[in-house]
Parts: C-alpha cells; structure tokens; sequence
C-alpha cells in the first residue's frame, strides 16, 4: 500500500509553480504502551466525556470553543475553522533563501520527504534542488498543515528534497539563562590534549542501525518475567545510580581520561614533564698569592 501524502499543493519561486506532495520522513518507534487496569477485577479504565452537572455526553453534542473571558466562549463549528483563506494551505511560496548554518539546531522539528507530484513537474524540481544544492543553500517559507501554519525550509536530499517544519523564536528559549553560570575559562593544555585523544579514537562513521532503544529492550524482558512468575513482584536493585557530586580536580579528571583512553585502546600520552632550572656553579674565591 502507497504511502498516503501529508500535504499537497505547489512550491512557488518568483512565477514558477511546481507541483508537489509532502510525506512524513520520519516514524514512532517500537514503544511499550501501558493501560490503566482496575486492579480487583483486571478491567481496562475507560473515559467518559463529561459536563460539569450533567454527566455524560454524546460526541456529537461536543463543539470547538474559545476562552476568551472567564466562563465565556466563542464556538466555532469544524467547517467554519476549515474555510479560514490562508494562502500556504496550498502553496510554499519560498521568500528567502540563507546558508544552512545560519540555522540553529534549535528551531529545527520535524523532517519531511518532498517529491514531484507528477511527470510534468519533474524539470522544474529538478532546476530547484541543484540550484539549492550549487548555491548551498536552504530556501525558506511558510506552510499551513494540520491546523497551523509554519515556517519551514527546504534543501536538497539525494534525488529529491527535504522540507523540515522550524519552530517559531518565541517558541525557544535563550540558551543564556542556562549557560550564564558557566565560567569563561580556558581549560588546561594537557587535559585538552587527551580529550582530544579519546574523541579521535572514537571518532567513526555515523550508522544508525547500530542504535536501538534499550530501554523498551528492557521493558519487554521484564513484561516477559512478570508473565511468567504468576504475579510475583519483580524488581531489581542494582544500588543507588542517582549521579553523585563530587569535589573533584584536575588530577582526577586527568585520572579518568587516561583511564577511559586504556579501555578505548588506546595509549595515555604522557605530558611533557617540566625541566628544572640548571644549577649554576657558585663561584670560587680567587686563591690567594702566596708572598
């Protein structure tokens, strides 16, 4: 079965229009999922919609409201919210285009694939992925899906492109009301160097095949054990693993590195040892004449 687009409609650059569909790049990984269970009778927990006074409802009585004061809301019927005119439900129209590294890592959400939506749009997609590709650079716009516009970029991916959704800047925190108490300092030379060691030793090709999530891993193992212990409680203590703070220096810090260059395989070098001050000679008295 055919992936189904999440959005279609047209990239728009100047006066070309070319035609396009969107699909998710990305997908839920395995998860455990628990349900709420009542206990004495092994039951799953349902929920009811419910009004304050009356009780249950039925689905079709619920509406779409907006508080707008206390106790006061405006109700909008789903057709009425589905007709708002909003030119970028149908078209990215791309007003700006910047390097990719001007974009922080922050305001980047969601991965999407965008192909050509027929045969005739093919040489005009085509055009606009090499000429982001030679120019190196990442084209910007706006796009409304799923009840909200975004901003959005797009660059090229291989023999198609990627349209990734950006958050907005009120929606990200200034990194400098974290990073404040971090004291400006220059670390020490030979520290420095044997990080830079370990980093280089482990240094590799990304695969991220060789990733999975360990803990639902665990999870499964451990449903598989309850399953078959017959309602016995099963837990593991391994001790406390809450990290502990610790006065520690540069001497240990150092202490680590090497260590954690031993078990790399590779070899701590050793910083180079200070040389002493030569000793100068004290000078001797001239000998006296002898009369």
């Amino acid at each position: 079965m055919a992936a189904r687009a999440y959005w279609q409609g047209q990239i728009r650059l100047a006066l070309v229009s070319i035609p396009v569909e969107i699909y998710s790049a990305t997908k839920s990984g395995a998860q455990i999922s628990f349900k709420q269970i009542h206990e004495p009778t092994g039951k799953p927990i349902h929920y009811e919609k419910v009004v304050t006074g009356i009780g249950p409802v039925d689905t079709d009585e619920i509406m779409k409201g907006f508080e707008y004061q206390k106790g006061n809301f405006v109700l909008l019927e789903q057709d009425e919210i589905d007709a708002v005119k909003l030119e970028s439900k149908k078209t990215l129209e791309l007003t700006q285009f910047v390097d990719a590294d001007e974009i922080d890592v922050l305001y980047y959400e969601k991965p999407y694939f965008v192909v050509p939506a027929d045969d005739l749009a093919e040489e005009a997609f085509i055009v606009l992925r090499e000429a982001l590709r030679r120019t190196k650079k990442v084209g910007l716009g706006q796009l409304a899906m799923r009840g909200r516009e975004y901003v959005v970029s797009l660059k090229p991916c291989g023999r198609g492109m990627v349209l990734e959704t950006l958050r907005y800047a009120d929606e990200v925190n200034k990194a400098q009301g974290y990073f404040r108490d971090i004291p400006d300092t220059k670390p020490d030379a030979d520290l420095m160097d044997l990080a830079e060691a370990l980093i280089a030793k482990k240094s590799g090709a990304f695969h991220p095949q060789e990733f999975h999530d360990r803990y639902v891993d665990a999870l499964k193992d451990l449903i598989e054990r309850k399953r078959k212990s017959k309602g016995r409680k099963i837990i593991e203590d391994d001790g406390d693993d809450t990290p502990k703070r610790s006065g520690s220096n540069v001497v240990d810090l150092m202490a680590a590195l090497k260590k954690s260059m031993e078990k790399s395989g590779g070899t701590a070098a050793k910083p180079a040892a200070k040389k002493a001050p030569e000793k100068t000679a004290a000078k001797r008295p001239p000998a006296k004449k002898r009369a």
